[in-house]
């Protein structure tokens, strides 16, 4: 009998909740998907001419590990104006496979067997997992809807232990549209500071905020040796085929990121990095553009979920609004199945980001306003339907 071939840690890993409902309506070309994180634009044409160009400039080689040293210095230049926060291009970036790369490397670079790291829920899908394969502990910190899903020094300071070594800061929130101001990061940094832990803050939203600018924790005072930031193209700049992220931190982690990046990708797509650049130096307009178109679609779906008295707090940030259905008294993946089934809609259950999410769904506006009125139309026949029923 052959032994099995198959590692525990990964056969023990749930798939995503998200693709479950993405492969489903795949299979109904009739159905609405709210379901998908992804940027309805193109991405803007002088970032495509320029990841052509460089294809037919014969720029098909491989970068340095670490990344494309003009890309890198742009994003030095970036960060400098967006969050106020200096990092040495040659030693302090490393570009990445989108995003996700960046939170594997730094967990993968960070932690030893058992260290704990505390992850807020809801949120991201792959901050858990990831842990768990970096050999660490994952400790939920469940939000709450009360406090709009942002987390407090008294949730951060019970959650601490002498294990605890990363606070995952995922600001703006996926799958909540929740947002942490100045203000609101000021007290949690105090905390990290008292107990000697790092930050890993994912702000790959950051150029999408509806209200108030947004803030890193890496440029609080202190914060910056710290902390990891990662960021990237895919949500504000609509280049998520592109695949193409970086992370930003002090040196001593960033030469062990790369040294993992060195063995396991080599380095980020070439013409992705030109494009990179020119997304950067050129293309604030084109973004604000975007920002704007989606912050017209939250403001609809806030206003449409208020109608039908649907309990929603108002998100500030990234492209999602995560509307409450505890009312219904079912689970958040059986309404989104029986929504999907009955009117052809799909939307992720809250449940998929945590069991903090259970009682919710994620809605993503990332979706032409035609589409989204649509789907609200027949989200207010469903919910009628149940509440009449009950």
């Amino acid at each position: 009998m052959m032994r099995d071939p198959l590692s525990k840690k990964v056969t023990g890993l749930a798939p995503s909740g998200i693709r479950k409902f993405f492969d489903l309506v795949s299979e109904m070309p009739e159905a609405i998907s709210l379901g998908v994180g992804e940027p309805d634009f193109d991405t803007p044409w002088r970032i495509r001419e320029e990841g052509i160009y460089a294809l037919e400039q014969g720029k098909t080689f491989y970068t340095s590990n670490a990344g494309l040293k003009e890309l890198k210095e742009e994003i030095g230049r970036y960060l400098r104006r967006k969050i106020n926060v200096d990092y040495d291009p040659a030693s302090e970036i490393v570009v990445t496979v989108g995003g996700s790369e960046g939170i594997d490397i730094a967990l993968r670079a960070m932690l030893d067997p058992g260290d704990e790291v505390l992850i807020p829920q809801p949120s991201y899908v792959s901050y858990l997992p990831c842990t768990v394969l970096a050999d660490g502990k994952p400790i939920v910190i469940p939000l709450k809807q009360e406090n709009e899903f942002k987390l407090t020094a008294e949730e951060l300071e019970e959650s601490i232990t002498p294990r605890t070594k990363i606070l995952v800061l995922p600001y703006p929130n996926n799958p909540t549209g929740a947002i942490m101001t100045k203000e609101d990061l000021e007290p949690v940094a105090k905390v990290v500071k008292e107990h000697d832990i790092f930050v890993l803050s994912d702000e790959i939203y950051s150029e999408l905020t509806y209200g108030t600018a947004h803030a890193s924790i890496a440029s609080l005072p202190g914060m910056k040796e710290r902390t990891l930031v990662i960021n990237g193209f895919s949500k504000g700049f609509a280049m998520t085929g592109w695949r193409l992220g970086y992370i930003c931190g002090p040196r001593a982690i960033a030469e062990q990121m790369v040294k993992i990046h060195q063995y396991a990708i080599m380095c980020a797509p070439t013409n992705s990095q030109y494009a990179a650049v020119e997304a950067l130096k050129n293309c604030e307009s084109e973004v604000e553009r975007m920002r704007v178109a989606y912050n017209q679609r939250r403001r609809y779906l806030v206003h449409e979920f208020r109608r039908m008295k649907l309990d929603c707090f108002e998100p500030f940030g990234a492209f999602y609004i995560f509307p409450n259905i505890k009312e219904f008294g079912m689970s958040s993946e059986a309404f989104a199945t029986r929504f999907l089934e009955e009117e052809k809609v799909a939307v992720v259950p809250g449940s998929a980001f945590g069991e903090c999410g259970e009682g919710f769904l994620r809605v993503s506006y990332a979706y032409s306003l035609e589409d989204l009125k649509e789907a609200i139309g027949r989200l207010g026949d469903f919910v009628g339907r149940l509440r009449n029923i009950r």
